[in-house]
C-alpha cells in the first residue's frame, strides 16, 4: 500500500489526472478499473476519478510495490547550467533576465531552453525536489523570440503559474521593451493594425486593413533618444502576437537593427561588419504588476526593470551620442 499526501501544486486537480501522473506507465483502464475496485480511495472513500482533489487529501493505493514500481516512471530532468539573471524570486514566482541566444521552450526533444534552465536552478538550490516535479512543472508565464533578451516571468507553484499566466493573458500587467530602429522617430505614437503569421515560415505580415482571419495588434512607442539616423525607442506592448514588435515597426519604415527578417539588409550588414551584430535589438526591458491581493500582495503594483546585455550598451553608445 502507498499513501500520497496531496500537496499545494496537485490540490484542484481530477483525481485521475493526478493519478495519471504517478501512474505515468498504466494505461487509464487500469487506473479506472482500480477505482471501481476500491484498489485506490479517496480520503478512505470509493470515488470515480472525477473528484477534484483539496490541499491534505489522503490518497491511498492498495497496490503491491511491484505494480506500483512497474507503473511508475520518475520524472527525470537534466542538469544543466543556467546563464539567466535572477531579477526576483518568492515562494510563488520567479522572474530573470534571459540573454539573447536562447530558447524560451524547446522547439526539438534535444533543445536546451530556459525551461529546463529554471527547472535545473530550482532543483539545484533546493527550491523544488524531483518527487514535486512528477506532479507539477515550473513553466513560463511568457515567451520571447530566442534572440530577444529580457525579463521572463516563470511559475515556481500552480497558483503562480495560473496567476502570472493570467495577468499576462488579460493584459493588466504592463510590459516594455528597448530596441534601437532605423530612422528618426520623433514624437510618441501608438499604431494599429492586422497580423497574419505564416506558420510553414514563422513570418508575419502587417496590413493597415482588416483581412478575414488577421489578427488586430496594437503597439505603442516612445522615443527615448535619436539622431538622424538611428532611434531609441521604448515600447509598450498592448497586444503581444508573434514579433509584433519587429514586424510592425518595420511595416512603418522603421525597422530594429539587427533584424535578419525584418530588418534592413545594408543597415545589418553594416552593424554586423562593425559589432558582429546578427540578431535583433531588442530587449524586454520592464514590466509593473497591477493591484495585486492576497498572496500576491507584495507584488503589487511594483516594477522589475532587466539591465541591457553589454552589446546594446556598446551599441547604443556608439550609435546615439
Amino acid at each position: 500500500m502507498k499513501s500520497i499526501i496531496v500537496e499545494q501544486n496537485d490540490a484542484g486537480q481530477r483525481l485521475d489526472k493526478l493519478l495519471m501522473k504517478h501512474l505515468n506507465k498504466a494505461p487509464k483502464s487500469f487506473i479506472y478499473k482500480m477505482l471501481r475496485k476500491k484498489n485506490i480511495t479517496l480520503n478512505g472513500k470509493k470515488v470515480d476519478g472525477s473528484e477534484k482533489t483539496e490541499l491534505h487529501d489522503e490518497i491511498k493505493l492498495f497496490l503491491s510495490e511491484e505494480t506500483i514500481a512497474n507503473f511508475s516512471e520518475t520524472f527525470r530532468t537534466a542538469i544543466v547550467e543556467w546563464n539567466f539573471q535572477v531579477i526576483y524570486e518568492d515562494n510563488h514566482i520567479l522572474i530573470v533576465n534571459k540573454p539573447a541566444g536562447l530558447l524560451s521552450q524547446k522547439a526539438q526533444a534535444e533543445d536546451i531552453s530556459l525551461v529546463e534552465q529554471i527547472i535545473s536552478y530550482l532543483v539545484q538550490t533546493g527550491k523544488i525536489t524531483k518527487q514535486e516535479l512528477q506532479t507539477f512543472k515550473p513553466a513560463i508565464c511568457n515567451r520571447l523570440d530566442r534572440n530577444t533578451s529580457g525579463l521572463v516571468v516563470a511559475g515556481k507553484t500552480l497558483l503562480g503559474l495560473q496567476t502570472m499566466s493570467e495577468l499576462f493573458r488579460d493584459r493588466t500587467l504592463s510590459k516594455y521593451y528597448l530596441c534601437i530602429v532605423k530612422g528618426k522617430i520623433r514624437e510618441p505614437q501608438g499604431i494599429s493594425g492586422y497580423l497574419s503569421k505564416d506558420e510553414k515560415t514563422n513570418q508575419v505580415t502587417i496590413s493597415t486593413k482588416y483581412r478575414e482571419g488577421w489578427e488586430m495588434i496594437k503597439t505603442e512607442y516612445q522615443p527615448i533618444t535619436s539622431n538622424e539616423q538611428f532611434t531609441l525607442l521604448k515600447v509598450k506592448l498592448i497586444t503581444g502576437k508573434t514579433h509584433q514588435i519587429r514586424a510592425h515597426l518595420s511595416s512603418i519604415g522603421h525597422p530594429i537593427i539587427g533584424d535578419l527578417k525584418y530588418g534592413d539588409k545594408k543597415t545589418n550588414q553594416l552593424l554586423q561588419t562593425k559589432f558582429g551584430l546578427n540578431y535583433q535589438l531588442l530587449h524586454s526591458y520592464q514590466v509593473i504588476f497591477p493591484k495585486m491581493n492576497d498572496e500576491f500582495t507584495v507584488l503589487s503594483e511594483k516594477e522589475f526593470t532587466a539591465e541591457l546585455p553589454q552589446l546594446f550598451q556598446t551599441i547604443k553608445s556608439e550609435l546615439l551620442q
